[in-house]
């Protein structure tokens, strides 16, 4: 009996130093990821809530926890592109390929491109994710850009995140003071900060097996019906019992966001060569009551989570995107960072837009072009010289119909 007792005390207290171990080997090794690094997804989107888009999505993360292909950063003649902002970024709905950070790594590796750039290679990393909101993004920025080593271009689109968290809250005013850091763990997926517990769900070795199996073996994970809360956020809207034609004084709103923004632009311009700011378009028009039936932002709740029956009105947050969209460009200016204006070449309707802010494959397309214009060297614009990515040097792997 003391012999039985003695060899499961002597197991016990080793599992409990192994759990420890990997604890400390786990803080010590882990990076700041917005994605889990290796990870593999097949989204399969509902049918009803985007008609006429391919049904099966891909999102590969690789291993420095960015959408798209495994790189080394030593490679050389590499031109590396890191693309940061919210959910119009990441391209949630959208193939890989066909994502906006997609095409434009697809331009921008064309024989022209490199010329231009003078690059052997051209990587496009994103780390883009939906909910990223400014501070959220100025987090990302202070851990993980330490992490790579220069960078050639940081492309970042800020700002509709900020817009709509602001009206899920039911736009709230502030006390003052310096805006407070967002936690950790709403920020990034995988980090040297995570908490482990003595529930096996929560030990250190479960979460070492999890990552070692998403490395060696790249398991695929499938998500089915991905995108279907839209369709009944899209009917709370329509269906909205009070719907408000004023806002509180957005002056929190816009302060706290150029605070934020200016301190990543610049952690940025610290990390790369270029950075150039994509402002956020949205979709504004006298919208037709087809176009208004894909609407569903503006809501004073989380319409993916949360039952809600409280709007703002699209005039509301049409201003309030207009108001976001130019304060992003003074601090821009303030800080002598290049800028890229969407709205004139992305036109608001239904073939570029999905809903109020997110780009069908088409419209991702234009973005794209317009983005790998921009990269081009300033001498190229300076001396008059047209850049070498036109509409249609742009095609999706796989064509997609309009969403109407």
């Amino acid at each position: 009996m003391t012999l039985a007792l003695l060899v499961a005390g002597l197991g016990a207290a080793l599992l409990v130093a192994a759990e420890l171990g990997c604890r400390r080997w786990l803080r010590r090794h882990s990076g700041y990821h917005v994605w889990p690094p290796d990870t593999r997804l097949e989204i399969r989107l509902d049918r009803e809530a985007f008609p006429g888009f391919p049904r099966r999505v891909r999102f590969e993360i690789n291993a420095d926890g960015e959408r798209g292909a495994d790189v080394r950063g030593d490679e050389a003649g590499l031109f590396r592109v890191l693309v940061a902002g919210g959910s119009a970024a990441e391209c949630f709905a959208i193939d890989q390929p066909n994502s906006w950070p997609g095409v434009l790594e697809r331009l921008l590796n064309s024989r022209q491109g490199l010329e231009t750039l003078g690059a052997r290679r051209v990587h496009v990393g994103s780390v883009a994710r939906s909910g990223i909101a400014c501070c959220h993004m100025d987090l990302v920025f202070e851990r993980a850009l330490p992490q790579y080593g220069h960078l050639s271009a940081i492309v970042i689109m800020a700002g509709a995140a900020d817009v709509t968290q602001w009206l899920e809250e039911g736009a709230p005013q502030s006390a003052g003071g310096s805006p407070a850091p967002p936690p950790v763990s709403a920020t990034f997926a995988s980090h040297p900060e995570q908490h482990f517990g003595w529930n096996l769900r929560r030990w250190a070795a479960v979460e070492l097996v999890r990552r070692l199996r998403r490395k060696w073996l790249r398991p695929v994970e499938v998500r089915e019906a991905a995108g279907g809360w839209m369709r009944a956020a899209r009917r709370m809207r329509a269906e909205a019992k009070q719907v408000r034609t004023e806002v509180p004084d957005p002056a929190v709103l816009l302060d706290r966001f150029a605070y934020h923004f200016a301190r990543v632009l610049e952690r940025a311009q610290a990390r790369a060569d270029r950075v150039l700011v994509v402002r956020q378009p949205w979709f504004e028009r006298d919208y037709s009551a087809d176009e208004v039936a894909h609407l569903w932002h503006g809501g004073v709740g989380k319409a993916w989570k949360d039952t809600i029956d409280v709007y703002y009105s699209f005039d509301v947050v049409n201003r309030l995107m207009s108001l976001i969209d130019a304060r992003a460009a003074a601090v821009a200016d303030d800080r002598g960072v290049e800028q890229l204006d969407l709205r004139p070449v992305l036109t608001p309707n239904l073939e570029n837009y999905y809903d109020f802010l997110h780009f069908t494959p088409a419209g991702a397309a234009v973005v794209a072009q317009a983005v790998a214009a921009a990269l081009a060297p300033k001498a190229e614009r300076r001396y008059g010289v047209e850049p070498p990515f036109t509409a249609t040097s742009v095609t999706c792997i796989s064509s997609m119909p309009p969403t109407r």
